[in-house]
């Protein structure tokens, strides 16, 4: 019951404030009572000293002593009141108390010599004679305005005492019930009151564990009520706001985790703090590369570095680096977690814009350098014929086939390049139209086109076309130059003799078409760049057999159009395989 903070304080509280109040009243109603009780008995006192005045004038102006103490005897008889009758000089002329007269001289008494100078004197002490508390009243006695005797009466307080005791106790027993009292209706009030808030904290300790669902039940019809309503409103707040946070969480999460820029956290001290699923994956980053330093997880100290000088000055920086053969542009800036001064570090690979402004740059060179050579040999050979005066008509017409030859290879070179630049545009792929094209027919089409030129080198052109036909979801003549480039290249780059085989066939629910050749071959290093626009193996034995690094950059222009996909294979001085793969469709 007790172990409430709020119970015992509202106990105590009740019981200090009965204990207090109590006693106060206990302490006036004493003390009025007993000082009430006093100024009665006083007055009481004087009133008798006043009358016992009058009954004793004839003796005691007369000094008839022995018919004083008869009377003061009789009057005590009657009243019980003790009366002393004291001359001026303070000697005891007769005492009820002691009628044999031993008493000492009382002079020097208090209330005597207030007597002797005020109308009355009054004096409280324990009776050396009777050995109890009494109330001492002196009157002075005058005869012709001088002082002739004073007469003194007393009273004990033992009855006033015990009547004091008694009501002390009377007292500290009503403050003991009433403090009993006041414990009992102070629980009940305390258990009225601790039990909504001990139901309310209950409640309020499931809403902070997490369930925010929870709405506190209470109706009381008086301030709790409001406090219920005030705590649901801000449970309810507070549910949107996390659900909002939530949700913002979630979607900065998702951003980071599906960006495509790695992202760093990196502290003051230039250790990485946090990552996000890119720059994992991007440097192969493991649970123990958080909280080290960058050149134990990226092999570069100058990301840290650039960090805390960043932290140091609160500017933002960019800078390269190349990590494992790619080029990052970073850019970092500072980014404060509540207390922590952070940097945010977001990666940016350039590899492909790099590669691709290498590429352009090597595109524009080479197409200078296509251009310029059948425009060299044009203008060289043209000069001459200007200078021969066509004197010599054999000199002449050589010079003039060169001349159409070089023409000629400039207006396929031009010819492939607009072809790609039109297919190429979004203009260009909305005019071409798809539609179910038989391969074997391409494929014996394509054949038939250059069995001629196959022979002329002694080649043997083989084709093995599928046992069924095949469909796929093409536009015809876009699709046969697609066959047409790739047997044309394996004659230029076979040698006399040499074999090139065309084969179809079903493989699952695509089609895959070979164009293989027992030629020169490619090597390893040049692979990769075999479909880049002008790069060819061997310049001059591409540029004399009228290559000019187009025919394969379309090609893989026009699978990818048809949603297809090519890959080649070859080794030097042992030949070249393209594989093609597209997905079926049906005739109609």
């Amino acid at each position: 019951m007790f172990h409430s903070k709020i119970t015992r304080r509202l106990v105590t509280s009740f019981l200090l404030i009965v204990l207090v109040s109590l006693s106060l009243l206990g302490i006036l109603l004493l003390n009025y009572f007993r000082d009430y009780t006093m100024q009665q008995e006083k007055n009481a006192l004087i009133l008798n000293a006043k009358i016992i005045e009058t009954s004793l004038e004839d003796q005691l102006y007369s000094r008839d002593i022995f018919g004083l103490h008869t009377t003061l005897q009789e009057l005590h008889e009657k009243t019980d009141l003790r009366v002393t009758v004291i001359d001026a000089d303070g000697a005891v002329l007769g005492d009820t108390a002691d009628p044999e007269q031993t008493m000492n001289n009382h002079l020097d008494r208090e209330e005597v010599q207030q007597a002797m100078t005020e109308p009355y004197g009054f004096a409280i002490r324990q009776s050396e004679t009777l050995h109890e508390n009494l109330m001492y009243v002196a009157v002075p006695v005058y005869r012709g305005g001088q002082l002739i005797g004073i007469i003194r009466t007393s009273s004990s307080l033992v009855s006033m005492e015990q009547s004091y005791h008694t009501g002390l106790r009377v007292i500290l027993s009503a403050l003991f019930f009433a403090l009993l009292a006041a414990l009992i209706i102070a629980i009940w009030l305390a258990h009225r009151q601790v039990q909504p808030i001990r139901c309310l904290s209950l409640d309020a300790m499931e809403i902070a564990s997490g369930n925010l669902h929870k709405r506190l039940q209470w109706q009381s019809g008086d301030e709790f009520d409001t406090l219920v309503q005030t705590i649901n409103q801000l449970t309810r707040n507070l549910s949107a706001k996390i659900q909002e946070s939530q949700a913002e969480a979630d979607k900065m999460s998702l951003i980071l985790n599906h960006t495509d820029n790695a992202i760093m956290l990196i502290d003051e001290r230039g250790l990485i703090v946090d990552t996000n699923r890119q720059a994992e994956e991007d440097f192969q980053l493991q649970g123990n590369a958080l909280h080290r330093h960058s050149i134990h997880v990226i092999g570069s100290a100058e990301l840290s570095e650039t960090a805390q000088e960043v932290c140091r000055q609160g500017k933002a920086q960019t800078i390269t680096l190349t990590i494992r053969s790619k080029t990052y542009q970073v850019f970092l800036a500072p980014f404060y977690d509540g207390p922590d001064e952070l940097v945010l570090a977001v990666f940016h690979d350039i590899s492909l814009l790099r590669e691709i402004h290498q590429r352009q740059s090597e595109f524009v060179s080479n197409a200078a350098h296509e251009l310029a050579t059948p425009l060299t040999s044009i203008s060289g050979f043209a000069e001459t014929l200007l200078d021969d005066d066509f004197k010599d008509p054999e000199a002449s017409r050589h010079f003039i086939g060169i001349i159409y030859r070089e023409a000629q290879r400039m207006n396929s070179l031009m010819k492939g390049l607009l072809e790609l630049a039109r297919l190429d545009s979004t203009h260009g792929k909305t005019k071409i139209k798809r539609i179910p094209v038989e391969v074997n027919t391409i494929l014996h089409q394509t054949a038939e086109q250059l069995q001629a030129k196959a022979k002329s080198k002694g080649q043997t052109l083989i084709e093995e076309p599928a046992p069924i036909p095949l469909y796929v979801l093409a536009a015809p003549e876009l699709f046969g130059q697609i066959l047409y480039n790739l047997t044309e290249n394996a004659i230029k780059y076979t040698p006399e003799g040499g074999t090139i085989h065309l084969k179809s066939r079903q493989v699952a629910d695509h089609l895959e078409l070979t164009v293989a050749d027992n030629g020169i071959g490619i090597g390893p290093a040049d692979l990769p760049r075999i479909f880049d626009r002008f790069y060819r193996v061997d310049k001059a034995r591409a540029r004399k057999s009228g290559g000019n690094g187009i025919g394969l950059s379309l090609v893989k222009f026009l699978v990818e159009l048809f949603d297809g996909t090519i890959e080649v294979t070859s080794q030097l001085e042992k030949g070249t395989t393209f594989t093609l793969t597209f997905p079926l469709t049906t005739k109609s």
